[in-house]
């Protein structure tokens, strides 16, 4: 055998762990009945009472439903990665599964990777969900050029709140992470216009949004389905782009302290 085909293999054997890993990653979150039904449902019922039974009239140029399809989905995205990496990993840690992870001969990053994979399956799940009720009960009409750009702006906008998990996994215990994860998410939620649109919340709201992360991955979820934004979208993919890399920084620093005190 070739020194070039040896070369190979253990790049195959990589590619194929990772692949496992986030298989099974995925099929253990679809078997967590409080994590599938609550990441599914409760974007699907807010939707289902402020989109479709309560959203006649328009906001500007969109429907009400065209509208909090945009938001409502980016409000679900959100929750799958701060529940997956936040929640998960505070309660993998307390397990002593990371411990485990480390003696094994998988790559590192399998682990993070694998939970990337599944936060970006069950944002498409929660997008293509929110659109057949949104076609089929709420007369959305968009284009396939706007269907395709809204969901991949969905699923790359859980980037940044992937980070804020991992930071929220490695800073707090299991028993509290669920906790932290709600207290940051669902106020967070509210005051960047995701519950309602942002004109009708307080003034006080409206100045602190902008300083938000879900308020920019909001603005351009708005902006693929034709709703004008007042900054330009370069500006809130800057702001996500900081605020995935200031995270990731903090969540890479407690990952070491973590390992530290787990290994020495």
């Amino acid at each position: 055998m070739s020194s070039q085909s040896l070369s190979k293999i253990p790049s195959r054997n990589n590619l194929k762990m990772y692949w496992l890993e986030a298989k099974y990653e995925l099929f253990k979150s679809l078997r967590l009945p409080i994590f599938a039904i609550s990441s599914l449902a409760f974007p699907v019922l807010f939707y289902l009472f402020f989109g479709i039974t309560f959203g006649q009239g328009s906001f500007g140029e969109v429907s009400v439903a065209t509208y909090y399809l945009a938001t409502y989905g980016t409000f679900g995205v959100i929750g799958t990665a701060l529940f997956g990496f936040g929640a998960g990993v505070a309660s993998e840690r307390g397990q002593g599964w990371m411990r485990l992870k480390r003696a094994s001969p998988m790559p590192p990053l399998s682990y993070f990777v694998a939970k990337l994979f599944m936060a970006a399956v069950f944002s498409t799940l929660i997008y293509l969900l929110l659109l057949s009720i949104g076609v089929s009960l709420g007369h959305v009409r968009l284009a396939a050029p706007q269907i395709l750009s809204l969901w991949g702006i969905l699923v790359l906008g859980t980037l940044p709140f992937a980070a804020l998990g991992l930071t929220i996994g490695y800073a707090v215990g299991p028993n509290s992470a669920p906790a932290v994860v709600n207290l940051i998410y669902l106020p967070m939620a509210f005051a960047s216009g995701l519950w309602l649109p942002i004109e009708a919340l307080p003034k006080f709201m409206q100045g602190l949004a902008p300083f938000l992360a879900p308020y920019h991955l909001a603005q351009l979820a708005l902006s693929a389905i034709g709703v004008k934004s007042e900054q330009a979208s370069g500006l809130h993919i800057l702001v996500l782009l900081i605020y995935t890399l200031v995270f990731l920084i903090i969540a890479t620093i407690l990952y070491r302290r973590d390992e530290g005190k787990t290994f020495g």
